[in-house]
C-alpha cells in the first residue's frame, strides 16, 4: 500500500505549537507511523524549493518515516529519507554520550535535523521539549526547565557567540550545550568553556540523523574513516536511507554502508576527527589550499569583525583569489590593509584575502548555517 507524506509547515518559536502538532506527529514517526515531513519556513522561492526535493505528491520509499530538506548550502535542496531506527540510534547514542536522559530547550528550527533530533531525544526519555520563543531572554527559558532534572540544548555557534556575550549565567545552567550546524571558532570555544560552559561541538549532518561525532569522537555504533580523496566518510546505524526520489544521488553518495559526505578530514592515531571544511570549498590560490572556515575563524578574532564569510573568485594572476565579506565590529568597519597581515600572521600570506566586501549581517540558511552561497551571488552583483 502506498504510504503518503504528511507536511506540516515550520511553525515560529512557539511551544505551544510545537507541542500540539509537531511532537505529536514526531512520536508516530518513532513508532513507525505515517511519515513525516516539516516544510522550513523562509520566502516563497525558498519554501516552493523545499515543498519540491520533498515530492509530497510521490509515494514515500519503503522504510522512511522521517524526511528533511538539507539545507541547501553546497547546492539544490534534497529531501533525506530517514527510518524510525535511525532516529532512535541517534537519539540513544547522544543521550548516552551526555550522561542520561534530560530536559531539553530547543533553540533551533524543526525543519532541521538538529532541531528534530531536540525533540526525539526529549520524548524518547518521557519529556516535552521547554522552546526558546521569539525575543524571550535566555535565562526566562531555563527559568521554565524543570529544575530536578539534567538540562541540554543546542545552537549553532552565532547562538553561542551572542548567547555567551549577553547571558553567560544562563549557559552556565546546562549540563551540556551541543553547538553545531557550522565550524565553530576555536577561540569562541576556548571563552565559552573558560567561562563554564559545558560545550560539547557535534559533527554530523541530515544524511545522519544529525550529529553522530562530538568533540571529535565518534558515538557508540559509528565508524569513520578517510576516503581516498580525503573526505569524510561515516557509517553506523544513524545513516538516512538516501535522498527522496533521486536513486541516482543515493548510490553515489551512500556506498557499501558509508556515507561520503564531501567533507575534507582526517583521523589522528587515537581516532579523533578534525574537519577541516568542504572538499569542494577549498580555495586554490597560487597553487595553495585554503580552507574558507580557517580564514573565517581567524577573522573573527580580529577586534573590528563581528562575522565573517569567506569564499573564492576566479583571479587571472593567482587562479582564485580569497574573498572576505565581514560585518564590522561596533568599534568600526576593518580594511584590506589590516585583515590581510592579521591572517597571514596565523594561517599563511596565501589565506590572507585579496578583496573585501562589508556586510549589516551574514544571512543564514534554515538551519542556523551561514548561506555562503547567498553572499557570494549577491557579491557578484555589485
Amino acid at each position: 500500500m502506498a504510504r503518503q507524506l504528511t507536511l506540516l509547515p515550520a511553525p515560529g518559536p512557539s511551544e505551544a505549537v510545537v507541542r500540539a502538532a509537531v511532537e505529536p506527529a514526531l512520536r508516530a514517526c518513532l513508532d513507525g507511523g505515517a511519515p513525516l515531513a516539516v516544510v522550513p519556513a523562509g520566502p516563497p522561492d525558498a519554501v516552493a524549493a523545499a515543498r519540491a526535493a520533498l515530492h509530497p505528491d510521490e509515494p514515500v520509499e519503503p522504510g522512511a518515516h522521517l524526511l528533511v530538506v538539507t539545507s541547501g548550502s553546497t547546492g539544490a535542496a534534497r529531501g533525506v529519507l530517514l527510518s524510525a531506527g535511525a532516529l532512535r540510534a541517534s537519539a540513544t547514542a547522544t543521550l548516552d554520550r551526555l550522561g542520561g536522559p534530560g530536559s531539553w530547550l530547543l533553540a533551533l528550527p524543526v525543519s532541521a535535523i538538529a532541531g528534530l533530533q531536540v525533540l526525539c531525544r526529549g520524548l524518547l526519555a518521557g519529556r516535552s521539549a521547554t522552546v526558546l520563543e521569539r525575543g524571550e531572554p535566555l535565562a526566562a527559558a531555563v527559568a521554565r526547565l524543570p529544575g530536578d532534572d539534567r538540562r541540554y540544548t543546542a545552537l549553532v555557534p552565532t547562538q553561542l557567540r551572542r548567547h555567551l556575550d549577553g547571558e553567560p549565567d544562563a549557559l552556565r545552567s546546562f549540563d551540556a550545550v551541543l553547538v553545531g550546524g557550522a565550524a565553530t571558532d576555536p577561540e569562541l570555544l576556548d571563552r565559552a568553556r573558560a567561562a563554564g560552559v559545558h560545550v560539547v561541538t557535534t559533527y554530523g549532518m541530515t544524511e545522519t540523523a544529525g550529529g553522530c561525532v562530538y568533540d571529535g569522537r565518534p558515538l557508540t555504533g559509528v565508524q569513520v574513516r578517510a576516503g581516498a580523496d580525503g573526505g569524510v566518510e561515516l557509517a553506523g546505524p544513524a545513516l538516512a536511507l538516501g535522498y527522496r526520489c533521486d536513486p541516482s544521488a543515493t548510490a553515489a553518495a551512500f556506498v557499501d554502508g558509508w556515507f561520503r559526505t564531501r567533507d575534507a578530514g582526517s583521523l589522528d592515531a587515537e581516532g579523533r576527527l578534525t574537519v577541516q571544511g568542504r572538499l569542494d570549498d577549498v580555495v586554490v590560490t597560487g597553487g595553495v589550499n585554503v580552507a574558507p572556515p580557517a580564514v573565517e575563524a581567524a577573522l573573527r578574532a580580529h577586534p573590528a569583525v563581528a562575522d565573517a564569510v569567506v569564499f573564492g573568485r576566479p583571479d587571472p594572476e593567482w587562479g582564485q583569489r580569497v574573498v572576505a565579506a565581514v560585518v564590522p565590529a561596533a568599534s568600526g568597519a576593518p580594511d584590506l590593509d589590516a585583515l590581510r597581515p592579521w591572517v597571514a600572521g596565523r594561517l599563511g600570506g596565501a589565506a590572507a584575502p585579496r578583496e573585501l566586501h562589508l556586510l549589516d549581517a551574514v544571512p543564514l540558511l534554515h538551519t542556523g548555517k551561514p548561506d555562503r552561497r547567498a553572499v557570494a551571488a549577491a557579491l557578484g552583483a555589485r
